[in-house]
């Protein structure tokens, strides 16, 4: 860069920052200006607070969900798996495979005195599930293994046994996809279970998912020792994609090989998609923001149309003018965007707290646990987010000084002079 280049350069810089915030202003203009940096304040504040809060909820979501599931599923065909003591040996090999546990899982119907509901029942191990799952530290009455000390035992999600209406201690029955030929007909298979234990994990499986142990699994369900297949938890969540492809390659016989993001998958997509759909919402109240400094530098070439003259005739060339009003819309759209990410990110730290707050000042509960399954607005400040935030809106801003500019720089000096 020449001298007179960075010269140019530093004295629209001064200029339009002067102008940015000067006090001897016409104040209909600085009113417009100071509604633009608040436009902007509000835009960006909501947004960073609003992807935290998404973040946030998404990372429970996962920690939730995936607590009850496996991060790999190996599953046999149509008569399942019968020698899977040695395939889960074979499995427990790999280097990053930290356990596997066999299960029985069909969709059933449970019913009580007060209720009949869908759900699934799964028979597990309950020793081996402890490895695999978090679904023992979840139990909120009785034990896991409480299903194991006799037959036909069941633990149920908290909001399956509210809506069923039992407790530790009573009976629901089961009817299974199965039939039982008597010499009165076909009948489906049902059987009474004594529940002994429920569990919570704050998620979609408390309302559907209920355990029995292998053995009942296998009186239940038929089969002479078979499961349906084998859940794998493997050391790294995120990379368990992988590593279930390479058990796909290396497992001798054909077996349908699994991973959490196909189980699961469709779920995360969902939540990651409203995310991008909620940024691209929001960041449209921030281009309104941006776009609002259109009519202030509108304004602000009306008003400076004389300095604007002064400056061609003292030979300041076009783009130099440009750059004045380029740096004029700037100055303004910085400040409020630098305001607004102070605030969205102490919103963002605070959220919880400020929730709470609210709940006690006006004394309703914004989020019933047993509705939303959390009792608190999460957050999860990520920078990325942040940056991607503050360059959008200056990238926005920047197109909206872009016009006014050229206006500012297509003045003829000759016309605005003539009078004076």
């Amino acid at each position: 860069m020449s001298y007179r280049d960075g010269a140019i350069a530093n004295y629209a810089v001064f200029i339009g920052l002067r102008y940015s915030f000067s006090r001897k202003r016409n104040r209909f203009t600085s009113l417009i200006a100071l509604v633009s940096m608040l436009g902007m304040v509000l835009g960006v504040a909501s947004l960073i607070t609003v992807l935290s809060v998404m973040n946030g909820f998404a990372g429970e979501l996962r920690g939730r969900i995936l607590s009850l599931v496996a991060h790999g599923y190996v599953e046999g065909g149509a008569g399942g798996i019968a020698e899977w003591p040695e395939l889960m040996a074979l499995i427990s090999e790999h280097p990053e495979v930290v356990a596997a546990s066999p299960f029985i899982s069909d969709k059933v119907i449970l019913g009580s005195d007060r209720a009949l509901r869908g759900a699934v029942l799964t028979a597990i191990d309950p020793v081996l599930e402890r490895e695999v799952s978090e679904i023992a530290p979840a139990m909120v009455a009785g034990t896991l293994e409480s299903v194991d000390r006799d037959s036909f035992n069941v633990v149920l999600g908290v909001t399956l046994a509210r809506i069923l209406g039992v407790k530790v201690g009573d009976q629901v029955e089961v009817t299974l996809p199965r039939l039982t030929v008597t010499p009165l007909g076909i009948f489906p298979r049902s059987k009474r279970l004594d529940v002994t234990g429920i569990f919570e994990i704050g998620a979609q499986p408390d309302v559907y998912q209920a355990y029995v142990s292998l053995d009942s699994g296998h009186k239940l369900f038929g089969g002479q020792g078979q499961v349906d297949g084998l859940q794998v938890k493997t050391r790294d969540l995120f990379a368990a994609p992988g590593i279930m492809a390479q058990l796909a390659r290396q497992l001798p016989g054909e077996y349908r090989v699994r991973d959490w993001s196909q189980t699961q998958g469709s779920l995360f997509a969902a939540v990651k998609m409203e995310k991008i759909m909620v940024s691209l919402l929001l960041l449209s109240v921030v281009a309104v923001a941006a776009f609002n400094i259109v009519s202030t530098l509108v304004m602000s070439v009306a008003e400076k149309r004389r300095d604007i003259a002064v400056l061609r005739t003292m030979g300041a060339r076009t783009r130099g003018v440009m750059a004045i009003f380029i740096a004029h819309g700037l100055g303004l759209a910085t400040v409020g965007i630098g305001a607004g990410c102070l605030l969205g990110v102490l919103l963002a730290f605070n959220i919880s707290d400020i929730t709470v707050f609210m709940e006690n000042l006006l004394g309703v509960k914004l989020f019933d646990p047993s509705i939303y399954f959390i009792s608190e607005l999460p957050s999860d400040l990520q920078w990325p987010d942040v940056i991607a935030v503050v360059l959008c809106s200056l990238l926005l801003s920047l197109m909206a000084t872009l016009y006014p500019a050229w206006r500012a720089a297509s003045i003829a000096p000759a016309e605005v002079l003539r009078y004076e």
